[in-house]
């Protein structure tokens, strides 16, 4: 066999797809003497000699004095595995047909079942000299380096010597130079800036990871953080600053050992590691990282703590992905928007995102001011932010652009006065937990838990609104009964998107009927039970370490577990509006352009019915379509009737219309 003496395959030169012409060429004259040495059968053998014998003279020879253009792919790939240059021969052969069409168009005429690909047969003529080579050959082709990693495949018809030989999919484009993946491979985009990153990339077991990632050695690197997007972002940013290309992917759950293989041999060819996360499965559970058992080099690994399974034999290094610091998003800000260097304390304390979205936000923000010929502001990066932060909300949350503002909101002052002091607890935070560092150190210290109870119609849900409004942020409305699953673990898996989503986008967190998810824990008589209060004390400590406003919402105070309410920094209490309040609120419901009837008197509906906020907004709109479809002005029967209405459909009796006017 040709171990010893492989097919004269010119000096590397020129790009990586003229050396795999080259490489082509060798192999076509090698099969145009294989093809003189049979017998003379005719004009479409000869046609072929004659094209192998004119492809292989087009290939310049030797050393045409120019040098290599970047690395060779077939290079790498036979560094890596160890390859025997007879299965790089193999290789090349395999994949001659998708070189050009007319080796193609001779391979046809060659195989028994006129497939366009060289056999293990045409490769045991062309390679081997005795029965021996055979046997070597064979046993490279069932078991050997490039066969078990999947870079060389065997057709699955007919016997062995005439089965085809076939390269891995999408291989040969990646030889060739082409930055191609195949279709059963999806890249992700994973920028990886390390602005900030500094303190967590000089960590002990970080240092360590870069050293396995730099050794070359087949380690595997778990990344493990809060959630798995962070996770993977960190695992980028560790392949960049060990000087790796990094082949990032996130793989499905059911990715088989042919993917893996398939992944491994790609990456390879680009000199590149291994960047992955495995996508969580449909039912409950942690998710089991791929082995990577045939990769020849480090691997990365990424995934939420606790949920991934490393197994093999591979030796891994773990390393942990906390949030960044304070002190580290700051320099972060500082190093991506320097014209905006004055701020970067405050959108450090506004904003705990990673690197990435902050870079693609701070471009952002440098985009809009250059539109508007000015200096990016605070607000334009607050907007990318929200933009950038990746609202992929699931199917229990809905997203509110708040647009409610403190004239709407009808609360006593010491209500209000406490709203307000919600919000300065976040304006004021690289001040107080910064610069005078008071609770340094703890989990959940840039976090406002504030739980509003009341009846329905107080203006809970208004009350939210505004305060999002006020810091310029969204309003993320949780569904409880679309978050809670039967599935063992698959509602704390949900609520960890949900606070995932709200941290990211500094987004106000808002649990309508909060009752259902923090209620009082029970005593424990069945599973039920059991799983109902570890999904409570899941709640307890993610809520405790939250690090952003949440707000609970509850029409009965005591229906929630007290050691909710311990945890809580504001509890406010919405109680129905006297007769003040309603006055009031039936002029926030009643614009001032609405055509208003001379007989409608807004101190006596205040005065005769004592509802609420959510009943007097009902009732003023019902009253503008009756008016409307009368084309009428707004009159005081309009307003009556619609409030009566109101009281049938909560089953209240009808306190009665004003004095001197009949039943509405």
């Amino acid at each position: 066999m040709h171990s010893a003496e492989p097919l004269p395959f010119p000096a590397p030169r020129g790009s990586p797809g003229e050396r795999l012409s080259h490489r082509a060429a060798a192999v076509a004259g090698a099969l145009a003497e294989l093809l003189d040495a049979g017998p003379a059968d005719g004009g479409e053998t000869a046609a072929a000699r004659d094209f192998l014998r004119a492809m292989a003279a087009a290939a310049p020879g030797g050393d045409d004095g120019r040098r290599p253009d970047g690395p060779d792919p077939l290079d790498h790939l036979a560094a890596a595995f160890e390859l025997a240059p007879v299965e790089v021969e193999l290789l090349v052969l395999a994949g001659l047909a998708d070189e050009h069409e007319g080796y193609a168009g001779v391979l046809r005429t060659l195989h028994p079942r006129s497939e366009p690909r060289a056999t293990t047969g045409l490769a045991a003529q062309l390679l081997c000299d005795s029965p021996a080579e055979r046997r070597l050959l064979r046993e490279l082709l069932e078991a050997g380096p490039a066969v078990r990693v999947g870079m060389l495949r065997l057709g699955d018809e007919g016997p062995f010597y005439e089965r085809s030989l076939l390269p891995a999919d999408g291989l040969w484009s990646v030889l060739a130079g082409i930055d191609a993946w195949p279709p059963a491979l999806h890249p992700e985009a994973a920028p990886s800036p390390s602005a900030g990153l500094e303190p967590w990339l000089a960590g002990p077991t970080t240092a360590a990871a870069l050293h396995a990632l730099a050794s070359g050695e087949p380690w595997t690197v778990l990344v493990t953080a809060d959630n798995d997007e962070l996770a993977l972002a960190r695992g980028a940013a560790l392949a960049a600053r060990a000087g790796a290309t990094a082949a990032v992917f996130v793989l499905p759950a059911d990715a088989g050992v042919d993917l893996e293989r398939l992944l491994s041999v790609h990456a390879a060819a680009r000199g590149a590691v291994p960047v992955v996360r495995v996508a969580a499965g449909e039912g409950p559970g942690g998710a089991e990282a791929p082995a990577f058992a045939t990769h020849p080099g480090p691997v990365v690994v990424c995934g939420r703590a606790g949920s991934v399974v490393v197994r093999g034999t591979r030796p891994v290094v773990e390393v942990a992905a906390p949030r960044l610091t304070a002190s580290a998003r700051e320099a972060m800000w500082r190093e991506l928007l320097p014209e905006a260097a004055d701020a970067a304390a405050d959108l450090a304390a506004r904003y705990t995102v990673e690197p990435a979205t902050a870079a693609a936000a701070a471009g952002d923000a440098r985009a809009v001011g250059r539109l508007e010929r000015r200096a990016p502001r605070n607000a334009d990066v607050g907007a990318a932010v929200r933009t950038r932060a990746g609202l992929a909300l699931s199917s229990g949350v809905r997203l509110l652009r708040p647009a409610a503002d403190w004239e709407r909101l009808v609360l006593s002052p010491d209500r209000k006065g406490q709203l307000r002091e919600a919000i300065d607890r976040l304006l004021h935070q690289s001040t107080v937990l910064d610069r005078w560092r008071f609770l340094e150190g703890r989990p959940g210290a840039r976090g406002v838990r504030m739980l509003f109870a009341g009846p329905s119609g107080t203006g809970k849900t208004l009350a939210a609104e505004v305060v999002a409004a006020a810091l310029g942020v969204d309003l993320l409305l949780v569904d409880v009964s679309r978050v809670v699953s039967k599935w063992i673990g698959e509602t704390e898996k949900n609520l960890a998107e949900v606070f995932d989503v709200a941290e990211r986008a500094q987004a106000v967190l808002f649990f309508d009927e909060a009752d259902a998810l923090f209620g009082r824990r029970t005593e424990v008589s069945d599973a039920h039970d059991r799983y109902a209060n570890l999904e409570t004390s899941y709640l307890l400590t993610r809520l405790e370490r939250f690090e952003a406003l949440a707000v609970l919402s509850t029409n009965l105070r005591q229906n929630i577990d007290p050691a909710f309410t311990r945890r809580m920094e504001f509890i406010l209490d919405f109680e129905e509006p006297g007769p003040a309040e309603r006055a009031a609120l039936w002029h926030c419901h009643l614009p001032p352009g609405a055509p208003l009837d001379g007989d409608l008197s807004v101190p006596e509906l205040a005065a005769l019915y004592p509802v609420v906020g959510g009943v007097i907004r009902n009732a003023a709109v019902a009253a503008a379509f009756l008016a409307a479809a009368q084309g009428t002005r707004i009159s005081r029967r309009h307003v009556v009737r619609a409030i009566r209405r109101e009281y049938d459909k909560s089953g209240r009796a009808f306190p009665g219309p004003p004095s001197g006017m009949s039943a509405p």
